[in-house]
């Protein structure tokens, strides 16, 4: 038996739906008029793209007060839009500020739930270099050293080999074309980052800001170098 990957590519075929998709691979839900304005179409047109998303299984909606929100149907479907996009051309920016909003996400952005772009592959390569991680075919593997400095670092390390999926999967990078690291230490990473305020979400999509102090806490905790953790102009 094989895959009829055909209807799953006429969905996200449609500069529209995958417009949307891509908005919602911050891993944070949206508001079917915040997707609307995203993609640039009527919020009827909208509606009807996040049906057929729906019903193709690769977002899931839920009804808040008055508001119906939307996130992709799991990481899974991250996961498939990332490879996509790791062999896709790269979009070419029309004007300076989706230039400046382009620079932001290859800076720092989050990729469904765990940290990508310059910032994520630096933060991999810091936590391999320092031998908390091992890297391998596809995964990385959590050393005993590691364990350690990643519990020193307030995560729970036992919960996160516990999860139930991947424990630290090796996710390419669409921007930098190498690994950064995905599966539940990926996801506990960003949120420990966000939590100290290491890294602040921005507004305008799933770009995230290094802030100042995230800068020197990820230079002198981890070792990265100041290129990979400087702080993105504004979009």
């Amino acid at each position: 038996m094989t895959a009829d990957l055909a209807p799953v590519a006429a969905l996200i075929a449609d500069p529209s739906r995958a417009a949307m998709l891509d908005a919602l691979m911050g891993g944070r839900a949206r508001t079917a008029g915040e997707l609307a304005r995203t993609a640039g179409v009527a919020p009827s047109t909208a509606t009807e793209h996040l049906a057929r998303l729906e019903s193709g299984g690769l977002v899931v909606s839920e009804r808040r007060g008055r508001a119906r929100h939307v996130r992709l149907a799991g990481p899974d479907v991250a996961r498939a839009l990332e490879a996509l996009s790791a062999i896709a051309p790269p979009a070419r920016p029309i004007g300076l500020r989706a230039w400046n909003h382009g620079e932001a996400l290859r800076a720092a952005r989050s990729c469904y739930d765990h940290l990508a772009g310059v910032a994520g592959v630096g933060l991999a390569d810091a936590l391999v270099a320092r031998g908390a991680l091992e890297a391998g075919d596809g995964a990385f593997a959590i050393t005993p050293a590691g364990e350690r400095a990643l519990t020193a670092f307030g995560l729970d390390v036992p919960g996160i080999r516990g999860a139930r999926r991947a424990t630290a999967r090796a996710c390419v990078d669409w921007s930098e074309r190498r690994p950064h690291v995905a599966g539940a230490l990926g996801a506990a990473l960003l949120d420990e980052l966000l939590r100290r305020g290491w890294l602040r979400r921005r507004p305008d999509g799933r770009a995230l800001t290094v802030t100042p102090a995230g800068a020197e806490g990820l230079a002198v905790t981890f070792g990265i170098a100041a290129g990979a953790a400087a702080a993105p102009r504004a979009a």
